[in-house]
């Protein structure tokens, strides 16, 4: 798939839906990935772990993330690095978005 630039907002690129959570894959390459998810207030991921690290921002509301058991508390404008290889969990505290870059490359050193 050839990109084009394109001015967006992501705020307008997913929207709530009661009760549930919804997410649009941006760009998905070998390299990484790239998803918006809105989460409705109680919604949540359940503990996970994965091979890569990733970025999450938070674009709108409030959520906690937990990360080997230590929760954080985030806020729209805030952002947190999720290493690859340790639990972690997301659940919306308010009814929030977030964008998700994961990054599937080898560690450079």
């Amino acid at each position: 798939m050839e990109l084009s630039p394109e001015v967006m907002s992501l705020q307008d690129l997913v929207a709530y839906q009661e009760g549930a959570i919804v997410s649009r894959t941006l760009l998905d390459r070998k390299a990484g990935t790239i998803t918006l998810f809105a989460f409705d207030q109680g919604q949540g991921l359940s503990e996970h772990t994965t091979p890569y690290d990733a970025w999450l921002y938070v674009i709108d509301g409030e959520a906690e993330i937990t990360i080997s058991g230590t929760p954080y508390r985030l806020h729209a404008g805030e952002s947190i690095i999720l290493p690859a290889n340790q639990p972690h969990a997301v659940k919306a505290v308010t009814p929030f978005k977030m964008l998700l870059v994961m990054i599937r490359g080898e560690e450079s050193g």
